[in-house]
């Protein structure tokens, strides 16, 4: 990361006799896809402009075990979990934030069976809480009165009844919020979860993420804003496939806000 950025670890803040407020779980795809890098700047931008003492754990932090647990290797799972688990227990973690919808449903729902049990949010509920609270402000900025659709992820909303949070934050923008037919309960898949993100797709008539793009596209929006780095990919992939690329961008929501603020 720049060095503009101000990125705690968990040892440093422990070095130094404090305790965070939160730990920034970043997760695989936040760590080392280029494309969702950019994202985890975009919230680290925000939790520093809004005064957030949060952490992370470097290289202390490793896989959640999604992927292995939706892929059946439930052996693999329970090893990449207790390791996180026994880390996260030595530093008394009690709150966590994530902006991977995968390790916020895993870390909430399969943790604390193992003896992890800590308060996890999505990074859309934090930052709405945020600005409940009045430590962020947001405007419109570049974004008011651009459409914007937004994807629900299958981890976020059908999985665990995350709705209204990135809904709320895109409305703050004084942005128009236009919902696809499949949206909400009846969300469709961007075709990366269940592990399915490292595996090519069988054969069929067409690929899920091109026919979520298509419903995306329906809505004539300005920008596709997304939840989860996975779906991020997903879509921006295939938006490419369209004519009209160039004009339509994939935004995670905490880059709509830094974007906004011109953090």
């Amino acid at each position: 990361m720049s060095e503009a950025l101000k990125v705690p670890t968990m040892a440093e803040m422990m070095a130094a006799g404090k305790s965070p407020e939160v730990l920034f779980w970043v997760g695989c795809s936040g760590s080392f896809d280029d494309r969702a890098k950019k994202i985890t700047k975009a919230f680290v931008k925000i939790l520093n402009k809004a005064g957030v003492e949060f952490a992370v754990l470097g290289t202390e932090e490793s896989c959640t075990g999604d992927p292995a647990k939706r892929a059946g290797n439930e052996f693999l799972f329970q090893m990449q979990a207790m390791t996180n688990i026994e880390v996260m227990n030595a530093y008394e973690v009690k709150k966590v934030v994530t902006a991977c919808p995968h390790c916020f449903n895993t870390l909430k729902n399969e943790y604390p069976s193992l003896g992890g049990d800590y308060d996890v949010v999505h990074h859309t509920q934090f930052l709405k809480s945020l600005l409940e609270d009045g430590r962020l402000t947001i405007e419109g900025g570049k974004f008011k009165g651009k459409r914007i659709t937004f994807h629900d992820p299958c981890y976020l909303g059908r999985a665990n009844n995350v709705y209204e949070a990135p809904r709320d934050l895109i409305k703050k923008l004084d942005a128009e919020l236009v919902e696809m037919k499949n949206c909400r309960k009846k969300g469709l898949c961007c075709g990366a979860g269940g592990a399915q993100m490292f595996k090519e797709p069988e054969k069929g008539n067409k690929d899920i993420n091109i026919e979520r793009t298509e419903q995306a596209l329906e809505t004539r929006p300005d920008i596709v804003a997304a939840g989860c780095p996975f779906c991020n990919t997903m879509l921006t992939d295939g938006v490419k496939g369209k004519e009209k690329e160039e004009e339509i961008e994939v935004l995670d929501i905490a880059e709509l806000i830094a974007n906004a603020d011109d953090l």
